[in-house]
């Protein structure tokens, strides 16, 4: 696996996201459990993206210093950002599953800062395994890049049959296997993951949130990781694009979860992203699709979607 990022970039990401973990982990959690609003989710959505476009400025700037080429800096550069648009917009999927989740185990709001906060950390490990992983297999075996085409693609058309009906966690294998294997007080203790009755130590429900969230991240990342791989053969893009977009993953779940119901049509959107994304890493033999394209394709879909889910929204008010 081959990267064009200098050693020293490499060593300025990792500083940067264990500034932020400590940001999130130490000095945050003084606030303690607590609601969390549009606006305060709006701001730290804004600081998050803020940061990872000084980063993709960086990264321009790192690219053509060594390479001496402004074009090259452009490619890359635009590389980071249509994969990270890819896996923002793929973790709006993501965060309506967990809103399903915490919906369906009753979990207290000022509670859900925590799960996430302990999921960001177990998605940011699992991730770069699997793009480690992803990486040397098609370094390895480019016959594969056909076989995540065909997945995305199957999956984006899965994902639109599926878009108009109501998910459920009543038939969810993961959870029946869970609650089998571990007993489960029926009630919260508060952020507690463990708790005790009749003198033995069980696990809350506030336990089993957690599993569930960190198993729907790894599935969705069998997508989303894919899908960057066919913008880019560089690990380094691919794990920082998919790194930034995940730690503003908390402030985002929080803002969308209070504007859920207004884009309503985004799971159609994100089905054509897919197909559109599997159908590039198919025909990469034979024709390479720029990624200046793809990165309109995937912003042009997301906007029309959006814009049609408000429209409608506002005409079914009307109604």
């Amino acid at each position: 696996m081959q990267t064009i990022a200098p050693l020293w970039l490499w060593a300025t990401f990792i500083g940067i996201v264990l500034v932020s973990l400590f940001v999130d982990f130490v000095v945050l959690k003084k606030q303690g459990a607590h609601d969390i609003g549009v606006k305060e989710a709006l701001n730290w959505s804004l600081i998050w993206i803020a940061l990872s476009f000084l980063f993709n400025g960086l990264f321009w700037w790192a690219v053509k210093d060594t390479t001496g080429s402004t074009e090259i800096a452009n490619t890359k550069s635009l590389e980071f950002l249509t994969g990270y648009l890819i896996e923002k917009s793929l973790a709006v999927d993501n965060i309506f599953v967990f809103l399903l989740i915490f919906t369906y185990f009753a979990v207290p709001t000022h509670y859900q800062k925590r799960v996430l906060m302990i999921g960001i950390i177990g998605a940011i490990v699992l991730r770069t395994i699997m793009i480690l992983v992803g990486g040397w297999l098609l370094a390895e075996f480019h016959w594969i890049l056909y076989v995540f085409g065909a997945f995305l693609i199957l999956t984006g058309v899965k994902m639109w049959w599926a878009a108009g009906q109501e998910p459920s966690l009543d038939d969810n294998p993961a959870l029946k296997l869970l609650r089998k294997i571990l007993p489960v007080s029926k009630n919260y203790d508060g952020e507690k993951f463990w708790t005790v009755e009749n003198g033995k130590k069980i696990a809350t429900p506030l336990f089993m949130v957690i599993c569930l969230v960190a198993l729907t991240d790894v599935i969705f990342a069998v997508d989303s990781i894919p899908a960057i791989f066919a913008i880019t053969s560089d690990p380094f893009i691919v794990l920082t694009s998919n790194v930034f977009a995940i730690l503003g993953l908390r402030a985002m779940y929080f803002l969308l979860a209070a504007v859920a119901n207004k884009f309503h049509l985004l799971n159609y959107g994100l089905a054509v992203i897919l197909v559109f994304i599997g159908t590039k890493m198919c025909l990469i033999d034979i024709y390479k699709i720029p990624v200046g394209v793809s990165l309109g394709v995937v912003i042009g879909i997301l906007a029309a979607t959006m814009w049609l889910s408000v429209r409608t929204s506002k005409n079914e008010d009307h109604a």
